[in-house]
C-alpha cells in the first residue's frame, strides 16, 4: 500500500490496483445524497419526511466495540483449550468408534531397523496390540494388520474414514499391497477416507506400516539437533470417525475472516466487516446444534460469497494475479537417511492422488527424478497412479534434473549429468521433457545455470532461497537471469518467500505486498503444501484458497488467486510477455546466497568423494569410450555408468554434499563413494586392457604413466624400483620418483637427463626449524611450517608481504547465530588465532623432490602434520609448492584455515567455477561485498595484478576467501548438529601455491586439473605400447587456447549401448565436450583419426543442431578428420561425431 493510498482518510475503503473490489454494501456518495434530498424537498421551506423507524429517545446506551477484544474474541471460537468443548472443535466429530468390536489391531515389530516391502512384511507373525501403546525405537519400522467393521448407527454419514495418529509417519496399504494413503502423524494428515462401500457392515482388512521417526526425523525438540536413537512413539488414534463436514466447512470459513479481520489494513471496511461477520457466526452459536453451524456458514457466505464449498468459486471470469500450486519438497535426505525418503515419496504422492479425485482444480507440482524412479521401483502400483495422473495433466513433474542438487561444488559435467539424467528419465516414462528448472532450495547458485539451462531444453528457472539472505535483501521477483556466456533463463522468485506456504489468507496477500517487479508485471506463483513428509498440501488448504478467492470476487482488496493451472502455464505468459516487449530486469552472473557459508566446508570426507569420483568419471568415460570404438570384444559399459553417475548424482543433493544432513547419510554415502570407486577401478582395468594398456605386472609389461590431458605435462610419479636402470631418488622401500613427461594424450615418456644436466631441487637447513626448498624456479624459506619467503625466479620477485607468513594455519570460534552445519558468521573472524609454530624435519631431499615435514599440535587431541615440497624444474615441473597434510580433528565449533598473505593487489579475485570463472571482491566496500567473506570455489582461486599472480589450488576443499592480499583456504569444521560427530577423525587432502607471470591464464587452469588428476602408472606390455598410444591419442586438441575438452563419452542413444527407454540411433558416435574457460572469444582445432562422418553441435540432451564443417587431411599416409571450433566466452559446447 503506498503512502498516497494512506493519506486519503475521508475514503471508506482503500483503492486496490489489481482487483475492482465488490463491496459488500455500497455506500452512496456526499453528493448523490443531497441531489435526492434536494429533489423530494422541491421549493420552499418544506421540512423532509421522517424516518418513522428512527426513534425519538433513546434510553439504552451502547458503546463503540473494542477491536482487539472482539479480534481476540474471533480466536475463541476455534481454539484448543479451556473453550474447546464449548466451542466449534465441539462439533467436528458427528461420531467416532474405537472398541474391539469394531476395530481390531495387531503389530509386527521389524527387526534390526529393516524396512521390508509389504510382501515380505505381511507373512510375519502378528500379535495383538491397542491404542495407547508405544513402539520403538527411533528408525524401527512397525506393521499393522487393521481390520474394522463400520457401526450401521453411521451408515448414512456423509463421509466415514478412518484416523490413525500414531505421532510418527505412516502409511496404509490394502489388503493387495496398494500403497493408498500417506500419514504424518501428531494431528496431521491422520485420516485415511477408505471406500465408503465399506459401510456394509462387514469386516474389511487393510495394514498400516509406521515409521519411527516424525516429519523431520528423530531429534526431541530442536529439529536439527542429532537424532535420539531411543525414542517412542504412542498409537493415539486408531479410530472409524465421522466428521461433521459442516462443521469442518464453518472452521476453514472463520479462519480465512479471522484472517481478514486481522491482516487487511486496520482502517480499511473489508477489515472491519470481516469482524463484525466472525462475531454474528459466535453470537447465533449454540454447542451441539447443528442447525447454528449451518447458520453460521450461511453468515460466512455473506463475505465469502457462496461458491467456496467448490472449485467452481474459480470460475467467476474475473482476472487472478496469484497462481497456486501444490508442492510437497521432499529432501531427498536430511534428518533422515535415504531409505527413509523412499517412503516418504510414496506417502506424499499417493496422498495427493486421493486429493486431486477430491478437489478438480488441484494440481500437484513434483520434482527430482531419482524419487520418481524410486516409486517406479519400489511401489509400482502407485507409480502407475501417478502416471495416470500426469496424463490427466494434475501430477505436474517438474525440474529436469536428477534431485534439487547443490549447485556450488558440483562440477560442470555433474550439473550437465543431473540434467541429462533428469530429463532423460521424465521423457522416457512421460513423454515430454521439463521446461522449467525448478530448485527453491539450494544455497546459491551457479552463474553457469542459465546456460546449462537453455542447453538443456528448459527456459525459465523457479526457486525462492535467496530470500533467506541475511545482510541484503534480492532486488527482483520476475527477472531474466543470466549466466556468464550471456544465455538467460526468465526467473522467478515467488514473493510470498517460501516453497511449502500454508495457503494461508497471508500468503496469499504477501504474493503482491511483496512482489518486487510489479513495474513489469503483477503476477506471481504461490507454491503451497507440506514438505518434508507432510505429504505436500492438505484439503485444509485447498479449501482455504477457495475463501480467498471468495473474499477477492465478493469483497475485493485481497489479490485473486486460482488453482488448476500449470507451473508451465505462468510462465508461458511471462515469456510472451518478454518476448513480445523486453519488460523484465537482468541479473548477470551468480545468484549468491548471503547464508549458508559453512556449508562448502562442512563433511569434508564426504566433499572429497565427490571430488574425486568425478575425476574417476571423466578418465573412466574418455578410456572406455576409446576402447568401445577400437576394440571389437569390448562393449561400453553403458549402465554401468548411468548407475555410478546416478550415485553421485543422489550424493550431490543440496542438504548432503553440503554436509548438512544427520550422521547416518554420512555412513551410507561412505559405503557409496567405496563401493564407486570399486567399479570404478575394475571398469577402468578392462578398458585400459581392451585398449592394450592395461595388464598385470610382468616380465613381459613396462608401468607407464597415462595421461588423460590433451596438453602437455610433466611431473614426478612413483615406478617400481624393479623397472628402473637407474634410480635417481627413492620414493619408498620398493618405489623409485621418475620424471616423465607428455605432449599429449597417452603415455608420458620418462625424462632422460644427460650427466651435465642432472635435475636440482635442494632442502637446506639455515637454522633450528629454518629450512629453504629450491629450484630453478622458486625460492621457498620456511620457519616453523610457515613460509615468511617465497621468490619466483623468473621475475626475483618476493611474494610474501615483509612480516608476513604464508601456509600459515589458523583457527577460529565457530559458532554461527543457529545453523550449526549450515552458517559461519562474519564475526568469526574476530575469534582468529595463529596455530604455534610447529616441528619441522627433512623428508627428501632431492635431487626429484626436496619434502620437509612441519608436526603442528592443535589442542590435545587434534594434530596436523603437512609435508611442503618443491620438485625439480624441468620441462614445467616444480612451478609451484606443494602441500600434504594429515588432520586429526576432534575440536567442536572451531574452524580451520589456512592463509597465504601475498604482495599482490587486486580489487577482484578469481575463482574457478563451473566451466568458468567468476570474479569477486577482495574489499567490504558495501554491504553486498562484505557479504561475500567466505565464498564457494572449484579447484583453484586466483590473485592477480598486471604482469603476475598466485593461484591457491586444492584438491578436494571448496571454501574460500580473498581479503585485501590474504588468501584463505578453508580446510575444517566442527559443527555439532545436525550430526554430533561432524569431520570427527583422520582426514588427508593437499593443496599448492602457484605464483605465475601475467594474469590468470591456461596455465592455472592446466595446472590445477593436473593436480587434481596425477598421473596413473599402469602395466603395459611391452607388445602393445605402440598402438595403445595410438588408441590413447585418438583425438587431440591444439595447446595454447582457452577451450578445454571437459568430456568425452558415448552417445547416448547409440543402438550399441543404448539402455532403452528412447529412441536409438544407428552407427556408433563419439560425444565431445568443450567449454572457454577464460573469459574470450577463443578458437582450437581437435583431429582425430576416427573415421568420422558427420560432426552435429548438438545440446546437452544431444540433439542435433547444426551440422558443422569437418576437413579431412592427410598426416604421414593416414586420414584424420579436423573441426575448428570457436566458442564465445565461457561457452560450453558439446560436439557429436558420428562415425
Amino acid at each position: 500500500m503506498s503512502s498516497s493510498e494512506h493519506s486519503h482518510s475521508h475514503s471508506h475503503r482503500i483503492p486496490n490496483p489489481f482487483n475492482t473490489p465488490k463491496p459488500f454494501q455500497q455506500i452512496p456518495s456526499a453528493q448523490s445524497v443531497l441531489k435526492a434530498t434536494a429533489s423530494t424537498m422541491g421549493g420552499g421551506n418544506k421540512n423532509p419526511p421522517s424516518n418513522p423507524g428512527y426513534e425519538k429517545l433513546n434510553f439504552e446506551p451502547k458503546g463503540q466495540q473494542i477491536r482487539s477484544i472482539y479480534q481476540d474474541r474471533i480466536k475463541q471460537f476455534t481454539a484448543t483449550g479451556q473453550y474447546e468443548g464449548v466451542n466449534l472443535r465441539s462439533m467436528f466429530v458427528s461420531d467416532r468408534e474405537d472398541s474391539k468390536d469394531y476395530v481390531k489391531l495387531e503389530t509386527y515389530a521389524v527387526p534390526n531397523l529393516a524396512r521390508p516391502p509389504f510382501e515380505e512384511a505381511i507373512k510375519n507373525e502378528f500379535k495383538s496390540t491397542s491404542k495407547g501403546d508405544s513402539f520403538g525405537p527411533s528408525w524401527s519400522t512397525h506393521w499393522f494388520r487393521v481390520r474394522i467393521t463400520v457401526p450401521e448407527r453411521m451408515n448414512k454419514q456423509e463421509r466415514v474414514q478412518f484416523n490413525w495418529d500414531s505421532s510418527s509417519e505412516g502409511m496404509v496399504y490394502t489388503e493387495d499391497g496398494e500403497a493408498v494413503q500417506g500419514l504424518t502423524g501428531g494431528g496431521e494428515r491422520v485420516e485415511w477416507i477408505f471406500p465408503q462401500s465399506w459401510k456394509d457392515g462387514k469386516e474389511h482388512l487393510f495394514y498400516v506400516e509406521i515409521a519411527c521417526n516424525g516429519m523431520f526425523g528423530n531429534a526431541e525438540s530442536d529439529i536439527i539437533q542429532p537424532p535420539d536413537p531411543n525414542r517412542t512413539f504412542t498409537l493415539k488414534q486408531a479410530d472409524i470417525v465421522a466428521p461433521n463436514l459442516e462443521a469442518w466447512g464453518l472452521y476453514i470459513d472463520y479462519w480465512i475472516l479471522g484472517d481478514a479481520s486481522r491482516e487487511f489494513p486496520s482502517e480499511s471496511w473489508e477489515a472491519h466487516r470481516a469482524t463484525q461477520v466472525a462475531n454474528e457466526i459466535i453470537n447465533q452459536f449454540v454447542p451441539g446444534d447443528q442447525q447454528t453451524v449451518i447458520n453460521g456458514r450461511k453468515i460466512a457466505a455473506k463475505y465469502l460469497g457462496d461458491k467456496v464449498s467448490s472449485h467452481k468459486v474459480y470460475e467467476s471470469g474475473e482476472t487472478p494475479i496469484v497462481f497456486g500450486t501444490g508442492h510437497c519438497h521432499i529432501d531427498t535426505a536430511w534428518l533422515w537417511p535415504f531409505d527413509e525418503t523412499k517412503r516418504k515419496v510414496a506417502r506424499s504422492w499417493a496422498s495427493q492422488c486421493n486429493l486431486m479425485d477430491l478437489y478438480p482444480e488441484h494440481r500437484f507440482t513434483c520434482s527430482s527424478a531419482q524419487q520418481f524412479k524410486w516409486l517406479e521401483k519400489l511401489y509400482p502400483k502407485t507409480f502407475d497412479r501417478v502416471r495416470e495422473k500426469v496424463h490427466e495433466g494434475k501430477f505436474q513433474y517438474i525440474g529436469g534434473s536428477w534431485v534439487e542438487h547443490d549447485t556450488n561444488m558440483p562440477s560442470g559435467e555433474s550439473l550437465t549429468r543431473q540434467f541429462i539424467l533428469g530429463q532423460r528419465y521424465f521423457e522416457s516414462r512421460f513423454g515430454t521433457r521439463c521446461t522449467t528448472f525448478w530448485l527453491p532450495d539450494t544455497f546459491g547458485y551457479s552463474a553457469q545455470l542459465p546456460q546449462l539451462c537453455r542447453l538443456a531444453d528448459m527456459t525459465r528457472f523457479f526457486t525462492q532461497k535467496l530470500s533467506w539472505n541475511n545482510i541484503n535483501t534480492f532486488e527482483h521477483t520476475t527477472f531474466n537471469w543470466v549466466s556468464l556466456d550471456g544465455s538467460q533463463v526468465l526467473t522467478h522468485m515467488p514473493p510470498s518467500e517460501t516453497y511449502t506456504a500454508e495457503a494461508h489468507f497471508g500468503d496469499v496477500k504477501r504474493s503482491i505486498s511483496q512482489h518486487k517487479s510489479m513495474d513489469a508485471d503483477n503476477t506471481s506463483l504461490l507454491v503451497f503444501g507440506k514438505g518434508d513428509g507432510g505429504g505436500g498440501p492438505t484439503m485444509e488448504q485447498i479449501e482455504k484458497l477457495r475463501r480467498c478467492r471468495g473474499i477477492s470476487d465478493t469483497i475485493g482488496l485481497l489479490p485473486r488467486v486460482t488453482m488448476g493451472t500449470s507451473v508451465d502455464e505462468f510462465f508461458d505468459v511471462l515469456e510472451k510477455k518478454e518476448a513480445a516487449k523486453k519488460t523484465f530486469a537482468t541479473w548477470y552472473g551468480e545468484l549468491y546466497l548471503e547464508f549458508h557459508r559453512g556449508t562448502y566446508t562442512t563433511q569434508s570426507n564426504n566433499k572429497k568423494g565427490n571430488r574425486k569420483s568425478e575425476i574417476m568419471m571423466r578418465d573412466l568415460e574418455m578410456i572406455a569410450t576409446w576402447a568401445s570404438v577400437h576394440s571389437k570384444g569390448y562393449s561400453y559399459p553403458k549402465q554401468a555408468i548411468d548407475d555410478m553417475w546416478e550415485d553421485i548424482c543422489l550424493m550431490q543433493f543440496h542438504d548432503c554434499l553440503p554436509g548438512s544432513c544427520i550422521e547416518m547419510v554420512y555412513r551410507d554415502t561412505d559405503r557409496m563413494y567405496a563401493a564407486l570407486f570399486a567399479k570404478g577401478g575394475k571398469l577402468m582395468k578392462e578398458a585400459l586392457n581392451a585398449l592394450g594398456a592395461g595388464s598385470n605386472s610382468t616380465c613381459e609389461t613396462k608401468p607407464l604413466a597415462i595421461n588423460t590431458h590433451p596438453w602437455k605435462r610433466t611431473e614426478l610419479v612413483k615406478v617400481p624400483k624393479s623397472s628402473q636402470k637407474s634410480i635417481i631418488q627413492s620414493a619408498s622401500d620398493d618405489h623409485a620418483y621418475a620424471l616423465v613427461t607428455s605432449s599429449g594424450s597417452g603415455f608420458a615418456e620418462e625424462v632422460a637427463f644427460p650427466a651435465d644436466k642432472a635435475p636440482k631441487v635442494e632442502v637446506l637447513k639455515m637454522e633450528d626449524d629454518v629450512y629453504v626448498l629450491q629450484n630453478e624456479k622458486l625460492k621457498v624459506t620456511i620457519e616453523g611450517g610457515a613460509i615468511t619467503s617465497l621468490i619466483y625466479r623468473d621475475q626475483n620477485r618476493e611474494v610474501i608481504p615483509k612480516g608476513k607468513k604464508a601456509n600459515q594455519l589458523v583457527i577460529f570460534d565457530d559458532k554461527p547465530l543457529y545453523w550449526q552445519a549450515w552458517d559461519v558468521e562474519v564475526y568469526h573472524f574476530e575469534s582468529r588465532q595463529e596455530l604455534p609454530a610447529g616441528t619441522v624435519s627433512v623428508v627428501e631431499d632431492g635431487p626429484l623432490r626436496a619434502t620437509v615435514e612441519v608436526k603442528t599440535q592443535i589442542s590435545k587431541e587434534s594434530w596436523i602434520k603437512t609435508r611442503i615440497s618443491l620438485d625439480a624444474a624441468v620441462m614445467g615441473a616444480g612451478e609451484m609448492v606443494a602441500f600434504e597434510s594429515e588432520l586429526e580433528w576432534q575440536e567442536k565449533m572451531k574452524f580451520l584455515k589456512v592463509e597465504f598473505p601475498v604482495d599482490v593487489h587486486n580489487t577482484e579475485a578469481s575463482y574457478e567455477t563451473q566451466y568458468g570463472l567468476l570474479k569477486r571482491p577482495t574489499h567490504y566496500n558495501t554491504t553486498w561485498d562484505m557479504a561475500k567473506f567466505e565464498v564457494c570455489c572449484q579447484r583453484w582461486a586466483d590473485l592477480s595484478e598486471h604482469g603476475f599472480g598466485v593461484s591457491i589450488i586444492n584438491d578436494c576443499k571448496y571454501g574460500f576467501a580473498t581479503s585485501g592480499d590474504t588468501m584463505r583456504l578453508s580446510l575444517m569444521r566442527s559443527p555439532k548438529a545436525p550430526d554430533a560427530h561432524a569431520d570427527m577423525g583422520r582426514h588427508s587432502f593437499r593443496y599448492a601455491m602457484y605464483p605465475h607471470a601475467g594474469y590468470v591464464s591456461e596455465s592455472t587452469i592446466y595446472t590445477a586439473a593436473d593436480f587434481n588428476n596425477p598421473l596413473q602408472v599402469s602395466e603395459v606390455p611391452f607388445s602393445s605400447i605402440e598402438s595403445a598410444q595410438r588408441l590413447l591419442n585418438t583425438a587431440t586438441v591444439r595447446a595454447g587456447s582457452s577451450i578445454i575438452l571437459d568430456a568425452v563419452k558415448r552417445g547416448e542413444d547409440d543402438e550399441d549401448v543404448s539402455v532403452g527407454g528412447l529412441p536409438t540411433r544407428k552407427g556408433k558416435s563419439v560425444i565431445m565436450r568443450f567449454y572457454e574457460s577464460l573469459g574470450g572469444r577463443a578458437t582450437t582445432v581437435v583431429s582425430t583419426h576416427l573415421p568420422v562422418k558427420k560432426v552435429y553441435k548438438t545440446n546437452l540432451l544431444e540433439d542435433d543442431q547444426e551440422e558443422v564443417a569437418v576437413e579431412c587431411v592427410e598426416v604421414n599416409g593416414e586420414n584424420i578428420s579436423e573441426l575448428q571450433i570457436t566458442l564465445r566466452p565461457f561457452e560450453v559446447a558439446t560436439f557429436r561425431l558420428q562415425l
